[in-house]
């Protein structure tokens, strides 16, 4: 089982301007409940006890809003970056002294699914397990090749889109040396070793980007056309 993990929350969310300019993205609501919350109460389900937030913009809001986690039977442990995001690979590099030695959960925040945390492998078959998803219209050419449950670059397979639903060995950050770097370059590397597996979801899942995004999903919500999540 898996008892740690970590929500990404540091990003400015520019294209949600102007909604973000006195909110974090993460602490936006959608159907009765602000986004990062719909992560919280998953984890939570599934048994994950510690829970790490990376926070930048506007960080002070998190812990006033969220608390230490109690409400969700949850450990929530922030780590601030500074004024400038470590990005998503540099962000786990940051956090990795609260996630320990064995491997983690990660999600993004500002992602909406019904996908249950629970299929996550606990023990992932190499450094890292990616949850993928058909191509959105917003990026139609996907990410990467999933063949069976090995993700590649070379064209075999099918191409889908990485859908910011993962669990990492700590180890998949070790050989960076930069405070700030993107998981792209560990993704391929480990492609290229055949160390980074996936499964395809085709559930619901959204990726939130502006009001009108929001606002659509919080509408089909509240009128029953959308998963209650």
């Amino acid at each position: 089982m898996i008892r740690r993990a970590m929500i990404f929350s540091a990003g400015r969310g520019e294209r949600m301007r102007p909604l973000t300019d006195t909110t974090p993205k993460p602490l936006l609501r959608v159907g009765d409940k602000r986004l990062i919350e719909h992560h919280l109460e998953k984890l939570a389900a599934i048994g994950v006890e510690d829970v790490v937030i990376n926070t930048s913009h506007l960080a002070d809001q998190f812990p006033a809003v969220l608390g230490d986690g109690t409400r969700w039977r949850l450990r929530i442990h922030y780590r601030y970056e500074g004024p400038q995001p470590l990005e998503t690979g540099g962000g786990i590099k940051h956090a990795l002294a609260l996630l320990g030695d064995a491997p983690f959960i990660a999600v993004s925040a500002d992602i909406v699914s019904d996908y249950d945390y629970a299929r996550l492998p606990a023990e992932p078959d190499g450094l890292a397990h990616l949850v993928m998803v058909p191509n959105p219209g917003f990026h139609p050419r996907g990410d990467f090749w999933l063949d069976g449950a090995r993700l590649n670059e070379d064209g075999g397979g099918e191409r889908l889109t990485f859908g910011n639903i993962g669990v990492y060995r700590p180890e998949f950050v070790w050989g960076e040396s930069a405070a700030r770097f993107k998981l792209l370059p560990m993704y391929q590397r480990a492609m290229q070793g055949g160390q980074l597996s996936g499964e395809r979801y085709d559930g619901f899942w959204r990726n939130l980007s502006t009001p009108q995004q929001l606002a659509e999903l919080d509408a089909g919500i509240r009128d029953r056309h959308q998963p209650p999540l």
